[in-house]
């Protein structure tokens, strides 16, 4: 399979944002000659980005004017000479918007020396794999490739090309490459007798580069901005779905969570907490999986413990009203105090027994340990798998689930002999699989997809993605403490390979099982459910663990399925379910704080303050900038039309009618009227 890419407005937008700051500049490079140390010429066709040859004044002009028509806060200096922020929220295309935008520099000004500075391994590797699968794409629309590598201390040969070469050339390169301690990160400004006694760094600056800074929040240390002005950077991208607040300079455009979402441009989040409820073993062992309103009467998928034997082993049965636990447990003592299910409530998700115990869906009551909850998510995640694999297999769209574990013996071991054996979590993988699997196919009315299910035995259908050793054995890996994020190469070159393999319908593998340090760098478009395996403490963020599942899927042609294919669809069938270790309302709220500071510098109501000196556009695609006369009448005919309150927060009456497409000004701003309600969805 080859992914295919599409042009989007959005990224268009984000990659003009950047270039039109430059409109003027001459197109042109710089030809110097390369020598070494002792001034010995070595080639005279090495190549430079021509400096900017724009006064600073019409710099800042161009960037205030991108800064109104995004409705971003205008910056009042250049701060740096130059940085330009551009935040776009995770799962959008953030790689394929900067090497697009490499492209378009190129194109209008001449400019060809590029270094991607990345904090980690993942990203790393992420960035180097994008490059590759776009490459075909980008060459039909510029007629041109890049030559990209990984900067190596090892491989001067590399940085030589780099400079001689008067293509465009991309060099990825580690933070830890020149601002750590370690022998081989101080070969970058060391003269070495194999470069001809030259310093790596000084041939790297002389080449002016455009450095491009993907997630400058995990960079950018004292040590890190001191480091990035030995490179003699012609300017800065700093690219980020998270910036710091005194990290963000001269930003020019901003694509975040809240306008990502409203724009249908990442998956939908649904979350199913796994909350337990009760902690004495007198109380019954009773876990409420799903409730069905589509029969006669509703029922409920309910698990409970049952005597067998010589053990208690746990059962799901569906039930309905006047279901007895007690009985059909085989008379266990825990369920005898009036454990019969009164009523099935799909209303607010919950059952209801004769004693007067609610149970909520995705609540455990009784007595229950760790193993006993996490193989509970694993169930509740093969379910939600193949309920949504049910719903797309037709449409040849392969689903993918990802578990987070904190120690790969939870998913794989090794005996005395070396041979690999199942961890604990791959044993009870295979069990609920097994399980959940002969339940599901009972109610299958499609042959292909049954067919398909049945071509995948259990022990197939998982795979570990994790460092290798020497001897071939899976193992945890180095894990950095400063971004808890894994440093191991094998690791991601590993994933990052397989990407496209694990969309094919003829690769069985459908469940992953990664280090919960893989936060960053990597993601799937096909990936539906996350799951937390967590026996740490350990604390992810809500959005760098939703965010390896955010991109909207792709068929098995590799075709984008985003609103220009599915419709008003798109986000039914891009749903992102979280199988959470904890209550729905705990996951929401996390998530929630977090997306409050991405929000914090928006405007928070309709004020006269957040239309004055914007940049606006008629119906012909003319530009203003809105003065005070317009702003007067703009706020009065929110006001009189009842859209805004008296504190100037949107009214549910605007939001109706901006639902119906039903809003209206006066005749003389009407045809500005889809560029003021941009600037009004900017309130959120």
């Amino acid at each position: 399979m080859r992914l295919q890419f599409k042009h989007q407005k959005f990224q268009q937008d984000a990659t003009n944002a950047v270039c039109d700051i430059f409109a003027g500049q001459p197109y042109s490079s710089i030809n110097y000659r390369l020598d070494s140390g002792d001034n010995i010429v070595l080639h005279d066709n090495a190549w430079a980005n021509a400096k900017v040859q724009i006064d600073d004044n019409t710099i800042l002009e161009r960037i205030n004017k991108i800064q109104r028509e995004n409705q971003i806060a205008v910056s009042k200096k250049l701060e740096g000479k130059y940085n330009l922020t551009i935040e776009m929220e995770t799962g959008v295309g953030k790689t394929y918007t900067y090497i697009k935008t490499i492209f378009e520099l190129n194109k209008r000004y001449g400019w060809s020396k590029f270094i991607i500075v990345v904090p980690s391994v993942a990203i790393r590797e992420g960035v180097y794999k994008s490059l590759q699968i776009t490459q075909e794409h980008f060459a039909q629309e510029y007629s041109k490739k890049i030559r990209f590598f990984v900067y190596n201390s090892q491989r001067l040969n590399e940085i030589e090309s780099f400079a001689s070469d008067n293509a465009i050339n991309a060099m990825i390169i580690n933070s830890q490459a020149f601002n750590a301690k370690g022998k081989d990160a101080r070969r970058i400004y060391m003269e070495l007798d194999e470069f001809r006694s030259r310093k790596p760094i000084d041939v790297i600056a002389k080449t002016n580069p455009i450095l491009i800074i993907d997630e400058p929040q995990s960079v950018e240390g004292p040590k890190t901005k001191e480091g990035l002005k030995k490179f003699n950077p012609l300017f800065i991208l700093r690219y980020s779905a998270t910036h710091k607040k005194d990290s963000i300079y001269n930003m020019v455009y901003r694509l975040d969570a809240v306008e990502a979402y409203n724009k249908k441009l990442v998956k939908r989040i649904a979350v199913k907490g796994i909350t337990q409820k009760g902690i004495t073993a007198t109380e019954g062992f009773v876990y409420l999986e799903k409730i069905n309103l589509s029969e006669k009467a509703p029922t409920a998928m309910l698990q409970f413990d049952v005597k067998g034997a010589t053990t208690i082993r746990k059962k799901t049965m569906k039930v309905n009203e006047g279901f007895n636990l007690y009985d059909n447990s085989g008379e266990l003592d825990e369920y005898k105090n009036n454990y019969v299910v009164s009523s099935i409530n799909g209303k607010e998700d919950y059952i209801e027994f004769l004693n007067g115990k609610r149970v909520y869906i995705g609540q455990v009551c009784g007595e229950v340990n760790e193993e006993q909850l996490r193989r509970i998510q694993i169930r509740e995640t093969i379910l939600s798998h193949l309920d949504m694999e049910k719903k797309l297999y037709n449409k040849g769209i392969k689903v993918l689930s990802l578990f987070f574990i904190d120690e790969v013996s939870h998913y794989k071991q090794y005996d005395e002999a070396g041979q690999a054996q199942n961890g604990i979590f791959a044993k009870m993988f295979e069990e609920e699989y097994e399980k959940v699997l002969n339940e599901f196919q009972l109610d299958l009315d499609s042959d292909s997809y049954r067919e398909y299910l049945e071509n995948i035995s259990a022990n197939k259908t998982h795979a570990g993605y994790f460092s290798i050793d020497k001897k071939g054995r899976m193992q945890n890996g180095k894990i950095s403490k400063k971004e808890n994020t894994s440093e191991d190469v094998d690791a991601y070159d590993l994933i990052m390979k397989d990407k496209e393999r694990l969309l094919s319908f003829g690769e069985p593998v459908r469940f992953i099982f990664s280090h919960s340090a893989l936060r960053e760098g990597w993601d799937n478009p096909n990936v539906f459910q996350i799951c937390t395996l967590k026996q740490s403490n350990s604390e992810i963020r809500k959005r760098q663990e939703v965010g390896r599942g955010l991109r909207l899927c792709v068929n098995q042609k590799g075709e984008r399925m985003d609103e220009t294919v599915l419709g008003e669809d798109v986000q039914d069938i891009n749903t992102l379910t979280i199988i959470a270790s904890e209550s729905y309302d705990s996951f929401a709220k996390a998530l929630q704080n977090e997306l409050a500071e991405v929000l914090e510098n928006r405007p928070k109501v309709v004020s006269r303050e957040l239309f004055e000196g914007k940049i606006i556009k008629n119906n012909k695609g003319n530009q203003i900038i809105i003065d005070k006369d317009m702003v007067d009448t703009i706020y009065y005919d929110l006001v009189s039309n009842k859209y805004i309150d008296r504190k100037g927060n949107l009214t549910d009456k605007y939001y109706e009618d901006r639902k119906e497409d039903n809003i209206e000004f006066s005749p003389e701003i009407k045809e500005y009227t889809s560029s003021i309600l941009d600037i009004i969805d900017s309130i959120y």
